[in-house]
């Protein structure tokens, strides 16, 4: 199966929070890094989503917020993600960032070229990657 997605995330569920309507699912990738989703207890369900399942989580690059600078605000997307600007992909109106976490992880961010500028991104630059776990989908294997 091809998808437009840029952020394809494999690993191990490495926990379940089951709720009412929704659960949050914990996602650990290979290097240790974690991605968390919100889903409904009806795909928990039909997806068979248990700790210990493999599964893929997908996130849309231009979902992605990035973030520069002192930490010094707090946010409320579950995913909070400090890594390296490994490249930069430049386009007419917006830019492709890609920022290597520590685990190995690549995370893409499609922001303005605007927003590259006011940032001062480029490649070697510390930078965070914020996402709605309501942003993350997911997927298992067939």
């Amino acid at each position: 199966m091809n998808i437009s997605a840029r952020n394809v995330f494999k690993g191990t569920i490495s926990a379940l929070t089951n709720g009412a309507v929704n659960a949050e699912v914990q996602l650990s990738l290979p290097g240790g890094d974690k991605i968390v989703a919100i889903v409904t207890e009806g795909s928990v369900n039909s997806l068979g989503l248990a700790i210990g399942k493999e599964a893929v989580a997908y996130v849309k690059a231009p979902w992605v917020i990035l973030l520069t600078g002192p930490a010094n605000v707090k946010f409320s997307a579950r995913n909070q993600l400090a890594g390296t600007v490994s490249k930069i992909q430049k386009g007419a109106v917006n830019t492709e960032v890609s920022l290597a976490l520590p685990g190995g992880t690549t995370v893409f961010a499609v922001v303005t070229n605007e927003a590259v500028m006011e940032m001062g991104l480029k490649e070697g630059s510390a930078a965070s990657a914020l996402i709605k776990a309501s942003h993350v989908v997911l997927g298992i294997p067939a």
